[in-house]
């Protein structure tokens, strides 16, 4: 690790690119979430499988988020 100081524009970049990785992983996480649990919007299922499906959409999608969210900042590590 080096303590030279980043300029103006390493640390515009490093903000893109954390704006980049969380709206990224929101919209990642939403569109999982929507995969998972929409047939229980959509149809009349029984309580039990409604439940599951939004506890499971709502797991996948909340991992599968923080993993996009690392990998996009671990990839912004390695070229930085």
């Amino acid at each position: 690790m080096t303590t030279r100081r980043r300029s103006q524009a390493e640390r515009d970049a490093i903000t893109v690119e954390i704006g980049y990785a969380l709206l990224s992983a929101c919209f990642l996480g939403a569109v999982v979430f929507a995969t998972i649990a929409g047939p229980a919007a959509v149809w009349d299922l029984p309580p039990a499988v409604e439940k599951f499906l939004l506890v499971a959409g709502a797991s996948v999608a909340g991992v599968l988020a923080v993993i996009r969210v690392i990998h996009v900042l671990r990839r912004l590590g390695h070229h930085g």
